[in-house]
């Protein structure tokens, strides 16, 4: 699976193509899913551009996308830079009034597994978003079923980007490394790989070559893969299906 990350804590000041508004993500997910991709994530914003959890403004997201591209799976983020306030973020995911199809949880975050259990309760994908060894770890702990596991490499470096991912994989399990999605009779979840900024293409490039799911837009890199600047996130959907990730 291919998925579009249009937007994450991005402005206007970092790419003129970045979608802020529940107009231009509908816009921007629909072109991308005309493309190929599975689903997409977003980042809503409220009053001032700011990323926020209230109902209001994650409705108006949710329901300018599935109007635009009926049926293509929606995710939103719950990261802790939103909502520092674990017992707020909990509030805020009870409160929805229109469900995303999945939500990403970082397994490092303070009260992590109480989102999640939310996301849960309302029938909610929850995404578990592991950095490092001791996130699995972290994870292993939980109560709460995941039903995507997201390997999200944060340096900078390419080859220590690799590294880390390898790391994270071999944590995880033989099958979550290898295998494409989830083994039969494994009860790890399906495995989405990538990173963030100059070592975002060398991990997709590994993430097809494990045959595992992965991302790309706008959150993650500004650049193509050759290092130009890239037009817009359509553009860069084009890019990593041609390097092989579906």
């Amino acid at each position: 699976m291919l998925k579009a990350c249009l937007n994450g804590g991005r402005g206007r000041d970092e790419h003129p193509a970045v979608p802020l508004t529940p107009a231009e993500l509908a816009a921007d997910a629909a072109r991308c899913a005309a493309l190929g991709v599975a689903a997409v994530h977003v980042h809503p914003r409220g009053e001032g551009g700011v990323e926020s959890l209230r109902p209001e403004v994650i409705a108006e997201a949710i329901v300018a996308v599935r109007a635009a591209r009926p049926g293509l799976p929606v995710g939103v983020s719950t990261g802790a830079w939103i909502e520092p306030d674990p017992a707020a973020r909990v509030a805020a995911v009870r409160a929805w009034t229109h469900l995303p199809d999945f939500a990403s949880v970082n397994a490092h975050e303070e009260g992590a597994e109480a989102v999640a259990a939310a996301l849960h309760e309302r029938g909610v994908m929850v995404e578990a978003g592991l950095w490092t060894v001791e996130a699995v770890e972290a994870y292993r702990r939980w109560r709460v079923p995941a039903g995507r596991i997201l390997v999200e490499c944060m340096a900078e470096e390419p080859t220590v980007a690799l590294a880390d991912a390898a790391r994270v994989l071999a944590a995880l399990a033989p099958t979550a490394a290898e295998a494409p999605g989830t083994a039969a009779g494994s009860a790890t979840p399906p495995v989405l790989l990538h990173a963030e900024g100059p070592a975002t293409w060398q991990v997709l490039a590994e993430a097809v070559r494990r045959g595992l799911h992965t991302r790309i837009g706008l959150e993650d890199t500004l650049r193509m893969p050759d290092g130009s600047p890239a037009p817009d996130n359509a553009a860069l959907v084009v890019a990593a299906r041609a390097a092989g990730a579906h």
